[in-house]
């Protein structure tokens, strides 16, 4: 379903990526791992097309990514690929329950249907009652778990989490990653994790290394 072939990626005279070839399934965990440097998070983000590699490309669900003008490209991002990082990434001014609509407004979904399909994932979350509370009311899980909800919000093919228990306490951790796995035989939802948490990565469907900008065996 996901597929990245021959990703090169240079920042000036360093080269981060090499080479990379890599492919996801369907409904797959895949963790990404690896020290500091080896690329991972630059990988994450040309897949989520958050950045753009120097060659190579990238197909989601049979569309080359590559081809796609910006205006598309923003397009298929908003609709298709659900983003959560290390420090959740939520705007302060809004609740809960608004920061998880954003990507549905964004999309022109209508504001009642993003609302319902919001509260449904903040009680999927176990949440509803925190929809009215805005991030500095909210617990470290609290609003990772919210991040997780807005990027499910349009029902994406695809979810890249980067380091999304990094900023946790153990017991946070624990219930995010039991998340994942419940969102994935609740849903069928496709996750890309670039993690150092080896206990995450140990529960992954698949543990791809990285070292110095390419596939490590």
């Amino acid at each position: 379903m996901i597929k990245a072939e021959n990703i090169t990626k240079s920042f000036g005279s360093l080269q981060v990526l090499k080479g990379i070839d890599l492919e996801v399934e369907k409904g797959e965990i895949v963790s990404i791992v690896g020290p500091s440097g080896a690329g991972k998070t630059t990988l994450l983000m040309i897949m989520g097309t958050l950045e753009k590699g120097d060659s190579g490309k990238v197909t989601i669900n049979g569309q080359v990514l590559n081809t796609l003008s910006e205006k598309k490209l923003s397009d298929f991002r908003n609709k298709n690929i659900g983003f959560v990082f290390q420090f959740h990434q939520l705007l302060p001014e809004f609740t809960a329950l608004e920061n998880v609509m954003i990507p549905a407004l964004i999309g022109n979904v209508k504001y009642a249907g993003a609302e319902e399909r919001a509260r449904e994932l903040l009680q999927m979350m176990g949440l509803a009652e925190r929809a009215g509370h805005k991030p500095n009311e909210l617990s470290g899980g609290e609003k990772q778990r919210v991040a997780v909800a807005r990027a499910l919000i349009n029902d994406p093919l695809v979810v890249f989490a980067d380091e999304p228990s990094g900023s946790l306490d153990s017991d946070n951790k624990e219930e995010l990653h039991k998340l994942f796995f419940e969102l994935r035989d609740k849903l069928n939802q496709t996750f890309v994790i670039v993690t150092h948490d080896e206990h995450l990565a140990s529960l992954t469907d698949r543990i791809i290394h990285m070292k110095d900008g390419v596939i490590d065996g």
